[in-house]
C-alpha cells in the first residue's frame, strides 16, 4: 500500500518541459531577458513544483544550453529557440 502519491515534476526533464512551457508564455524584456520569477513563480506557487524540483529542470536546461542564467541570477536568456527543444529533453 503506497500512501504517497508520484510527483508530477520529479523527474528533471519533465520539471524542465514545465520551465520551457512557461518560458514560452514569457514576452521577455531588454536584450531577450526573462526575469526569473516570472518563471519560478508560476513553476512554485501554481504548479505545485518543489524547490529542488524547479532547480533540477533549471538546471537541466542550463546544462544543455537552451538557457543562460546572468551571473547574478536574476535573469535568464534562451538560447536555442527551436521548438525541437521539449521533445529533445
Amino acid at each position: 500500500m503506497s500512501f504517497a502519491e508520484d510527483r508530477p515534476y520529479a523527474n528533471a526533464k519533465a520539471a524542465a518541459r514545465r520551465l520551457m512551457e512557461i518560458v514560452r508564455t514569457i514576452t521577455p524584456v531588454q536584450d531577450g531577458r526573462i526575469h526569473i520569477e516570472k518563471i519560478n513563480g508560476p513553476f512554485l506557487f501554481f504548479d505545485g513544483g518543489k524547490p529542488a524540483e524547479y532547480k533540477a529542470g533549471l538546471d537541466l536546461l542550463l546544462a544543455r544550453g537552451i538557457l543562460e542564467i546572468h551571473e547574478s541570477g536574476t535573469y535568464v536568456r534562451v538560447l536555442d529557440h527551436s521548438d525541437a527543444i521539449l521533445p529533445a529533453l
